[in-house]
């Protein structure tokens, strides 16, 4: 019965990788159009191409690169879309190629020359946050900000991070800020208490909060303070007068349960919202709950940033429903956490709604193969358009490799993907090689160190990446590489498009280590092999086959 019953999981039949949505199709214009019409070597060589040539190119060549992929998925046998996919990407990167080379229809004109205006630049930023970290004081504060108090001036940004106000600097701040006010859009009020007593450091955040209340930004950066809920409500008077933020820092600020509460109750609006970022904080479960209420008040986000705070499994699960009112959002980074298997799966029901998104942070997350899987099965399908995925430190092994692969076959777009720390072993790495060495023509860094992997996987791996264009770094260090599979690889590397530079240290592979004899794991693989028809104790034979069949033969 357990051999059978996987064969019929949706998992595996019912997901269907074509044809892309139309929005996805319509990324890929966008992107081409970007690509075509960005300087690069070929634009050195040929000539650069004018946005409307570039956009007139892309959809033309977005066409027919779909109308060939779609017939030929319609005599594709395994009939999941897989190689349509491939094809897809591969004819498109070729047909772009040809218009660069073929350069701009007309020498594209000039544009017109841009009169510097450095007085106006200089005029509208202010930044005290260069030089070495200090306290500053009364005298020094009045010489430092005495450029603010000028007539007509128009600075719109402020930066005081990195300078440690004590109550006498807030006192000369305070008037001047307040005069200003009005004209702010931007404050970076981040790293400037350190060092200060408590008692003070409040009393500073309370003169500057009241000083800058009122004022309409789209920008607060109050970052590095070692907030804790005392000093959120210091900052009560701004807070509680911002509705029109967009961007919102609160990161290494001691963010407890009761700090995000206080957050999420001053600010009035977080509809306009686009970057959140809390980094660093000690928010748990029941701090989560709070930002979770924030996020579902911002459907604009686009940058949501809630890595490394202590949240686990029900704080976890609160956070993604809530992110599934964030349609918008293009980064989302939740690294660091104890989310466990039951937040993993609440995440996978929320990823189908953020068709934008491009960067995914999920590294350290406990997700186990149960969540990795529930993950992967809904990204290949909603999500092809992923450009960063790292999935690092999750505990995934080699029997989740065959979904994980199926998803990375489809992220044809990958510019950098980081699967480190895991026990996906040879018949892991074998399996994510795979899936990786057909199209992929971004792909730029591959990270899959610490995963117990020999001879076998190091040499896959070293193949899946030697022609890719562009490509930078390849991480596969502190494994169990043999000398000689060390060897191979290095000549590999050196045999293909990508020269021997790309090969990251090898100071931790541990070339006389074997990975770990667990009856139980191994088991475990055995029936995950059996499942997917492998039969083979290697944990790659069928799943080998049923990638050669991906490969699209010219």
């Amino acid at each position: 019965m357990d051999s059978t019953a996987p064969d019929f999981q949706p998992r595996t039949f019912s997901i269907k990788l074509w044809p892309p949505s139309e929005s996805t199709r319509l990324m890929l214009v966008e992107r081409m159009t970007k690509n075509l019409s960005t300087e690069s070597i070929f634009s050195r060589k040929y000539g650069l191409l004018g946005k409307e040539e570039a956009h007139e190119n892309a959809k033309r060549i977005e066409d027919m690169c779909f109308a060939s992929a779609d017939e030929h998925f319609k005599t594709e046998p395994d009939g999941d879309g897989s190689s349509a996919v491939q094809l897809y990407a591969k004819e498109t990167s070729k047909l772009m190629l040809e218009v660069l080379k073929k350069g701009p229809k007309t020498t594209a004109e000039p544009e017109a020359a841009v009169i510097d205006t450095p007085v106006e630049v200089a005029d509208t930023v202010f930044d005290i946050s260069g030089g070495k970290r200090a306290f500053i004081e009364a005298e020094e504060a009045k010489e430092l900000l005495s450029p603010l108090t000028k007539p007509g001036n128009s600075y719109k940004r402020i930066c005081f991070s990195n300078r440690s106000f004590g109550i006498g600097a807030a006192n000369v701040a305070g008037p001047i800020l307040e005069s200003i006010k009005t004209q702010l859009t931007e404050v970076d009020l981040s790293d400037f208490v350190a060092g200060r007593p408590e008692d003070e450091a409040l009393d500073v955040m309370r003169i500057f909060s009241k000083a800058l209340a009122g004022s309409v930004l789209r920008y607060l950066n109050v970052s590095d303070n070692a907030l804790g809920e005392k000093g959120v409500r210091a900052f009560t008077e701004l807070l509680k007068s911002q509705g029109d933020l967009e961007e919102l820092y609160v990161m290494n600020d001691g963010i407890s349960e009761e700090a995000a509460k206080a957050l999420s109750e001053l600010i009035p609006s977080t509809e306009k919202l686009k970057v959140l970022h809390f980094h660093n904080n000690m928010t748990g479960d029941e701090g989560a709950l709070s930002i979770a209420e924030m996020v579902k008040r911002s459907p604009n986000l686009e940058s949501f940033r809630c890595s490394a705070t202590r949240i686990g499994s029900d704080g976890g699960v609160a956070l993604a429903e809530a992110l599934g009112t964030c349609t918008r959002l293009k980064k989302l980074d939740i690294r660091d956490n104890l989310f466990g298997v039951e937040a993993g799966v609440a995440l996978s029901k929320t990823l189908p709604k953020l068709h934008d998104l491009v960067e995914l942070y999920l590294s350290d997350l406990n997700l186990e193969n149960e969540g990795t899987l529930a993950i992967t099965d809904v990204l290949k399908q909603s999500a092809p358009q992923l450009e960063i995925l790292e999935m690092a430190g999750n505990e995934i092994t080699a029997a989740a490799a065959k979904g994980l692969a199926e998803c990375l076959t489809a992220m044809q777009w990958l510019k950098k993907l980081t699967l480190a720390e895991n026990e996906l072993k040879d018949a892991g790495a074998v399996a994510i090689a795979q899936s990786l060495q057909e199209g992929h023509p971004d792909l730029k860094e591959l990270d899959v160190s610490t995963n117990m992997f020999q001879r076998s996987g190091a040499r896959c791996i070293a193949q899946a990446i030697t022609n890719k264009p562009g490509f930078v770094l390849l991480n596969i260090n502190a494994n169990f590489i043999p000398d000689e599979g060390i060897d191979e690889v290095k000549e590999i590397l050196k045999g293909g498009k990508n020269s021997l530079d790309v090969l990251g240290p090898l100071d931790e592979n541990d070339p006389e280590g074997d990975p770990e004899d667990d009856d139980e794991e191994e088991d475990g693989e055995d029936d995950a092999d059996d499942e997917e028809k492998d039969g083979n104790n290697n944990g790659d034979g069928g799943l080998g086959s049923k990638l050669q069949d991906l490969k699209v033969e010219d």
